[in-house]
């Protein structure tokens, strides 16, 4: 027996007339499913191993819901859809999801194949003149010439959404990407255009994520706008590719580290990182450290450590300290093209009243507790977070590592009116200071 006395019933079997599988295979991904080493007697020898050898070291994931996690929950309550997700395209089918462009545009978005030169973002990494992706062309035409490109006509359930989408600009540092809302005017028609968000070429020419809130409560289209800016100065264009769109709010703050597989090939365990200074929606200052290599290690290997602190910044002087019962949410990106099946993996602390080793209050004003760093000419409080973060496995297996790239959203907000609800919530800590 492998197992200490006790815990046997963990391991049951149980007939089909009892449970249901939902008329689906065996899930080794499923987050219900246990990890080799649970409830085991012996430190070095698992309870569970796998018929097949390559999910060893997958079964017990605890990233997200599988995709059969979903296709299940979906069959027992008989739910035909997701509730959040309006719209999503890769462009790999030439209707490119029900798009459509005006007949009097003085240029074309063109759906294009991957190249060697002009890799799509939906396979990057994975596989050449595969995938297409959605293309305007800078460096012919006159200035200012344009096309758009608009979605299907989409009917909100909420009042909130966020655009996200992949894009690059390697043409004339005076091309413009422009995101519009085309909505319902009153009368049933989809034709009141407003300007969301202008983006600019700069010298950075691989693919960037975007993110854009919206709040739209009647049926609407969104529309990708590109500009011509000089063509004599444009090798280029203006690209797009893996757009979704969610009835969610956007990340207040995204962090993208560039090469960080590279990174990690040289990393110690003393090798950090630290973000630029992001700012909450009520104005505290914050930064998030990552350690490439941490110091935990488990059977799958080595991980990836993210940390939360404080930044003193230019609002610190009006701000309540400490700041307590805030919830900072630190996610790192699965880049699925397919939002369905994207695993991201997420953790969430709350601030409170706990006190530093010399007796400061930990969440107080970075100026007053926090260390200085001249390489921003801030002050920045001790860390929380999880050295156990993510997997290096599940880094390289999954899309975490999408053209090298390494892309981090944060959340920052006050969960005052929680903490006060009737029922009393303490909230709940896992991490431990960096």
């Amino acid at each position: 027996m492998t197992f200490p006395t006790g815990l046997g019933h963990n391991f049951n079997k149980y007939n089909d007339d009892f449970i249901t599988d939902q008329n689906t295979a065996y899930d080794y991904e499923s987050i219900m499913h246990y990890r080799p080493f649970s409830f085991n007697k012996n430190e070095s020898i698992p309870t569970i191993t796998t018929k097949i050898p390559e999910f060893f070291y997958i079964i017990g994931q605890y990233l997200d819901f599988s995709k059969m996690d979903t296709l299940r929950l979906n069959r027992m309550y008989n739910c035909s859809g997701t509730l959040t997700l309006l719209d999503q395209c890769s462009f790999e089918y030439a209707s490119i999801c029900g798009m459509i462009q005006a007949s009097n545009d003085d240029a074309y978005w063109v759906h294009t194949k991957s190249s060697v030169s002009e890799e799509d973002h939906t396979l990057l990494g994975r596989c050449r003149d595969a995938g297409y992706f959605m293309h305007f062309s800078t460096r012919t035409g006159k200035p200012a010439e344009s096309a758009l490109l608009e979605s299907r006509t989409l009917y909100p359930k909420r009042k909130l959404q966020c655009l996200q989408f992949f894009y690059k600009m390697t043409g004339s540092s005076k091309d413009r990407l422009v995101i519009w809302v085309k909505r319902d005017d009153g009368t049933g028609v989809v034709r009141k255009m407003e300007k969301i968000h202008t983006f600019n070429a700069d010298s950075d020419h691989t693919w960037k994520i975007a993110h854009i809130p919206m709040e739209v409560g009647v049926k609407f289209r969104y529309a990708f706008q590109a500009v011509r800016g000089e063509p004599s100065a444009s090798a280029g264009g203006i690209y797009i590719d893996d757009i979704s769109l969610t009835e969610t709010r956007c990340p207040n703050a995204v962090w993208t580290i560039r090469n960080f597989s590279k990174i990690m090939e040289t990393a110690t365990t003393n090798t950090s990182i630290d973000s630029p200074r992001f700012y909450s929606p009520e104005g505290y200052g914050y930064g998030v450290r990552v350690f490439p290599l941490s110091s935990y290690t488990d059977y799958t290997g080595g991980y990836t450590g993210l940390y939360f602190y404080l930044v003193s910044g230019g609002n610190d002087v009006v701000m309540q300290w400490p700041v307590v019962n805030r919830q900072a949410t630190l996610v790192v990106m699965d880049q699925d093209p397919d939002i369905k099946l994207r695993m991201s993996t997420a953790r969430s602390l709350t601030t409170d009243m706990r006190k530093t080793s010399d007796g400061k209050m930990f969440w107080d004003n970075p100026s007053k507790v926090g260390t200085y760093d001249p390489s921003c000419e801030c002050y920045k409080s001790q860390t929380w977070g999880w050295r156990n973060f993510v997997k290096h496995f599940d880094l390289k297996r999954r899309n975490y590592l999408k053209n090298d790239d390494l892309i981090i959203f944060i959340d920052f907000e006050d969960i005052t009116s929680l903490i006060k609800s009737e029922v009393p919530i303490k909230p709940a800590e896992e991490g431990h200071t960096g």
